[in-house]
């Protein structure tokens, strides 16, 4: 009943006219369109609600199911929606109480049409925030008598109009032109009208009320579905069939006259006592459901706040009412602003496509929660054809949404308004305050004055005995930065166990973390020594990063991986796929003098950054030899291959920022000199990359190879080739990683989010840093 009674709203009673009015005797097409629409998002709801029957429905969903800004957003869209929604109804409340009072032959200040229905919108809309204000709520047994109510006015006003349209057959022809505004009026009717199909995900909201859920849940949305679109169906033949306009007036554009009171027009023609139960329903429905949205945004915008996405302003409960009386006068506040601001149909298009993207944001989560979760989840419902049905609930409400466009420019300029607010409120306050919450303690060791001004090279240990080399090459970059060295130990407790910071953990660590302190200071850097207690030490370690602002991080590798998703180490590579910055990934065995390093080049932007850890590898020694290979297919004509040394070369330079760029060259090809630092710029042929480079390393001291960016749909972290050479080398081999541009970053990991499933998202192997 709960499903029934939130679609068969106001929206039926207050869009019915509008729609007519744009979509002709068509508006039975919209209706049924829109019910196949709804069906496909309401499977999505099912299978969700069956398998997490929480309260919070589609944001929490949404929340598990997405990554980044999304659950902000949808808790920011869905505040948005319930409020524009109360704005429409409120707004409906006010023209039939118009009708209702010129009944009576009664004026307000002489005052009519829109700008009554605005006073009377903002008039029963506060008198609703002042009843949710002092508790009131509707109950069970009351709510069930208005359901029923308006559902049986309804029924009573399709049964009439059927009977009139069955006694007169001639009625037929007025549905004759089909669509005289063509499958656009169509389209724009659907998105008007897609708000009065939105209630059956409250069913899901009260998932924690529902006894078995995973049965009567997808029972309940689908019996919802059955009982309301033949409703709808049959006011849209009705409305269109059994209406006597007067000569020379079709019947849809009778009703789209008389726009949101069409419906009650309609209805004094052919039914018994019409105006009246029209007015009846049309009051109770419009009362009733912009109390619902009241509650309902209040408690949206209350929850925002206790989650801290909004300030704690929005979750103060009064200590009398007990009620969230400061988040319901912001949402009150919304609600009427928006009724005053913009027309009827332009509410009705904005509330609609809020509604339309977070159904959207809905059916995007099922898609990774059930490729995420999917084996742990008991469900009673499955979505079919999976997951096709969601692409294809996806696909139709985007282009319902952006399609509202050429119906309502601006509804989509206060959506997109409110969609940027809400994103640059994230990103400048939410945001801030979610990681506050998610910080892992930490222990400030050594934090010299420097620390909090200036970016730093991380480098995590774990390990006193292996740690040393690392250190060293690390400090080795700091100098080369001119940047400090923030050395950090990761101390892993146990799911179970609370992250705070004890004399017993630390006492326990005292020893190691005194080594630590002992070999960085031998490096002769600047550094800070930080010890965080975390669940997961990749966790700490990311936060570290952000916190820092770290350009750099440096991290041991036994040259080994545990798992078949792993390409050097779990940890490493959710590090690598966690931070954007330079990453260095050294292998244990690493030398302590290196002499020889072999560079491979074929990217000269990657290659400064190659060519710089190279120096770092070799400590700067005045004895080192640095050789930059680079390779070409066998066969290569001579006179190519001179080409390509030649502009290798002159490419290096300059991003380096050694050679103007009209400048001539004056070195020789076989040499570079940057920085104060030779390099050797060598040229071999080879049929394989790998097998070329393994042979060549058994030369060398060391090998540095960088990263290959990729596609950014690619899982891989390094690229193939360097990955393979690491493997095959005689030689320790340090893997580089360049920073990506910002946006890149972002996508790759977005990409890989939905990529990756549960399995591999909690899998983690032993410590991170050299322990890896």
């Amino acid at each position: 009943m709960i499903g029934v009674g939130a679609m068969v709203g106001a929206g039926i009673f207050v869009l019915t006219g509008i729609a007519a009015g744009v979509a002709g005797p068509a508006l039975i097409l919209v209706f049924a369109l829109n019910g196949i629409v709804t069906l496909f998002t309401a499977m999505s709801y099912a299978e969700l609600g069956s398998a997490i029957p929480e309260a919070g429905g589609g944001y929490l969903w949404v929340k598990q199911g997405l990554p980044g800004a999304n659950s902000f957003l949808a808790g920011w869209m869905s505040w948005f929606a319930h409020a524009v929604a109360g704005s429409l109804y409120a707004l409906g409340f006010g023209a039939y109480f118009e009708l209702m009072l010129g009944g009576f032959h009664i004026s307000i200040f002489g005052l009519s049409g829109p700008l009554l229905h605005k006073l009377l919108g903002v008039l029963v809309a506060l008198a609703f925030i002042y009843i949710n204000y002092r508790g009131a709520a509707e109950t069970g047994a009351v709510g069930n008598i208005v359901t029923l109510s308006k559902l049986g006015i309804i029924l009573l006003f399709g049964a009439s109009g059927l009977w009139a349209i069955v006694t007169h057959p001639e009625y037929m022809t007025k549905f004759v032109p089909f669509a005289p505004n063509g499958f656009g009026g169509v389209l724009a009717a659907m998105g008007l009208t897609y708000i009065a199909f939105e209630g059956y995900e409250i069913i899901a909201q009260a998932g924690e009320e529902v006894v078995n859920p995973r049965r009567n849940i997808p029972r309940a949305i689908f019996w919802s579905l059955a009982i309301v679109i033949p409703v709808y169906l049959l006011v849209a033949l009705a409305s269109i069939g059994a209406v006597e306009p007067g000569a020379g007036v079709l019947s849809w554009q009778w009703l789209g006259k008389y726009a949101e009171v069409g419906l009650a027009k309609a209805a004094a023609q052919f039914m018994p006592f019409g105006t009246f139960l029209l007015l009846l329903g049309g009051l109770l429905s419009t009362m009733s459901a912009l109390n619902a949205t009241t509650f309902s945004s209040a408690r949206v915008a209350f929850a925002m706040g206790r989650d801290r996405n909004l300030p704690e302003a929005f979750a103060r409960v009064h200590p009398q009412r007990r009620t969230p009386h400061m988040s319901l006068f912001f949402s009150g506040a919304l609600i009427i602003v928006m009724a005053v601001a913009l027309p009827l149909a332009d509410v009705a298009a904005a509330a609609s496509i809020m509604f339309l993207l977070l159904f959207l944001q809905v059916n995007v989560a099922i898609i990774t929660i059930r490729r995420k979760y999917g084996s742990k989840l008991g469900y009673g419902y499955l979505v079919p054809f999976f997951p096709a049905v969601p692409i294809i609930a996806i696909v139709c409400q985007l282009f319902l949404a952006l399609y509202l466009f050429r119906v309502s420019p601006v509804a989509w300029y206060f959506v997109v308004g409110w969609m940027g607010s809400g994103w640059l409120l994230y990103h400048f306050y939410a945001k801030r305050r979610e990681r506050a919450v998610e910080l892992t303690p930490q222990v400030a060791v050594h934090v010299p004055a420097w620390a909090r001004k200036r970016p730093s090279v991380l480098v995590p240990v774990a390990n006193p005995s292996t740690s040393s080399r690392l250190l060293a090459l690390a400090a080795q970059v700091a100098r080369l930065e001119q940047s400090g060295l923030t050395v950090l130990h990761v101390i892993s407790v146990p799911e179970q166990t609370p992250l705070t910071v004890t004399d017993e953990l630390l006492d326990g660590v005292e020893p190691t973390i005194a080594r630590f302190e002992d070999q960085t200071r031998e490096t002769g850097a600047d550094f800070e020594l930080l010890v965080r207690v975390s669940h997961r030490p990749v966790t700490a370690i990311l936060q570290t990063v952000e916190e820092r602002r770290s350009q750099f991080v440096v991290m041991g590798w036994r040259k080994r991986t545990r798992g078949p998703n792993a390409v050097l180490g779990r940890n490493i590579d959710l590090i690598i796929r966690g931070c954007n910055a330079n990453v260095i990934v050294a292998q244990q065995h690493l030398p302590p003098v290196v002499k020889r390093v072999l560079v491979p080049v074929a990217n000269p932007v990657q290659a400064r950054l190659s060519m710089a850890v190279a120096a770092a590898v070799a400590g700067q020694r005045s004895d080192m030899q640095i050789d930059l290979v680079n390779l070409v297919p066998v066969g290569t004509p001579a006179e190519v291959r001179e080409q390509r040394l030649q502009e290798l070369h002159d490419r290096m330079l300059r991003v380096r920022g050694e050679l103007p760029p009209d400048s001539p060259l004056e070195e020789a090809r076989d040499q570079l000199l940057v920085e104060g630092t030779t390099y050797n710029l060598v040229q071999y042929e080879a049929e394989s990359v790998v097998k070329k480079l393994a042979a060549l390393s058994t030369n060398y001291d060391a090998m540095v190879i960088g990263g290959t960016s990729g596609r950014v749909w690619r899982s891989h972290v390094f690229g193939r080739i360097p990955r393979y050479v690491a493997e095959h080398a005689k030689c320790p081999v340090v893997l580089v990683k360049m920073r990506e541009a910002g946006y890149r970053f972002g996508v790759r990991q977005f990409v890989h989010f939905f990529r990756e499933t549960e399995a591999e998202a909690m899998q983690e192997e032993g410590e991170a840093g050299e322990e890896d």
